[in-house]
């Protein structure tokens, strides 16, 4: 591109190209150019990184004067990293596109968490473009609860790659960034209950009263997730199978599975009450901390409480069960395909193309599974002689 002290003089005899644009660089000030279009239009535009180019404006609306100057600004704000894109969206503006669009694929109390967790991101008023993974790091450190750092941190990580994937930034400033908590627990190695362990818990959650009692039972010989569980609805339990929907589904599929002649037991010993709502296990009052709820909720208090009635289990989570459900199926050879069925997973053999053209239900061969599983739990239950 041609190079030469640009003046007023200069400015009206450029050259005209025949196609596309011709750019001449002021030699004046480093970084500032005329865009010429085949028409004799004249664009001032400052040069901010190699092949990015900011559009200062038209001459001769914009003098030569006042585009060097401004120049000069963009050029000096480049060099102190203060410098911002034209055209990004503030983060306040970003977070409530962000929401609006998680309301298609997550549930209200999800998208409720979300706005809680990113309001604890002061940037309100900032640019996207300006926000560093130094910031971020630097509002998490000031977060003294662990588990509000990490809630802050996943919401802020899935927030900020949906804004690259729009396009408001070039790509997510935080997507490597890590609590030290985080690194901690990737050490902490996977929990399944042994045999003697899953004995105690599920013969325990067995006479213990409704409704956190059924509840692990439930968990121990389904294998769904807790929140899937407390959330299971009388009208979607037939004589042979119990549906999860999509919307309380952790990955918004719904899962019809079978069950057996032990969970049978386990809903048939709910209380009359309890039969009378939508719900199994219904919330025991309608709002919590001024949150509306639905079903059970009590899990901290309700875990601690059992496991007080344990012997001899040591420390475990309830997502624990349904990792012992899984490797107890394996444990009775019953094939990957078919433990992740029931499971409801979609990684493994149902990601990818498998996941894509592999429609078959497998019916049949989770039922067989579930039968199997319920043999060796009764064996594994009933007092030796």
């Amino acid at each position: 591109m041609p190079n030469s002290v640009l003046t007023d003089v200069s400015l009206k005899r450029l050259a005209l190209p025949e196609t596309g644009t011709l750019t001449y660089w002021d030699t004046t000030v480093k970084g500032l150019g005329v865009r010429v279009s085949p028409k004799g239009t004249k664009t001032f535009i400052a040069l901010v990184a190699s092949g990015a180019r900011h559009k200062i404006g038209r001459y001769p609306l914009i003098g030569l004067s006042t585009a060097r100057e401004e120049a000069r600004k963009l050029l000096a704000k480049k060099t102190l990293g203060t410098y911002e894109k034209p055209h990004t969206i503030t983060y306040e503006t970003a977070v409530e596109r962000y929401l609006k669009a998680c309301e298609d694929k997550n549930r209200p109390r999800t998208i409720a968490d979300y706005r809680k967790h990113l309001a604890r991101l002061p940037f309100n008023g900032r640019r996207l473009t300006t926000i560093k993974k130094r910031d971020v790091a630097a509002e998490l450190e000031a977060i003294t609860a662990k588990s509000m750092r990490a809630h802050v941190l996943t919401s802020a990580k899935a927030f900020l790659s949906w804004c690259a994937g729009q396009g408001y930034i070039d790509a997510s400033p935080i997507s490597a960034l890590k609590n030290a908590s985080q690194k901690r627990q990737q050490a902490k190695p996977k929990r399944a209950l042994t045999p003697d362990e899953l004995k105690e818990v599920l013969t325990t959650a067995l006479a213990a009263p409704y409704p956190f009692g059924h509840i692990v039972a439930l968990l121990i010989l389904t294998g769904q997730r807790r929140n899937e569980v407390a959330s299971i609805e009388w009208e979607r339990i037939t004589p042979e199978t119990i549906t999860i929907s999509a919307e309380v589904a952790k990955n918004s599929i719904e899962h019809t599975f079978p069950y057996g002649t032990l969970v049978r037991q386990v809903l048939d010993s709910i209380p009359a009450y309890a039969k009378q709502s939508q719900y199994v296990f219904p919330a025991r009052c309608e709002t919590m901390k001024g949150k509306p709820t639905t079903v059970f909720n009590g899990w901290s208090k309700s875990k601690a409480a059992f496991d007080k009635t344990l012997k001899g289990v040591g420390p475990y989570k309830l997502h624990d069960l349904r990792r012992t459900f899984s490797t107890t199926l394996q444990s009775l050879e019953v094939p990957l395909e078919v433990r992740e069925r029931l499971l409801n997973h979609i990684s493994g053999t149902q990601a990818g193309l498998g996941g894509i053209y592999n429609v078959y239900a497998f019916k049949d061969e989770m039922a067989a599974a579930i039968r199997k599983y319920d043999d060796f739990l009764i064996k594994l239950t009933v007092p030796r002689v």
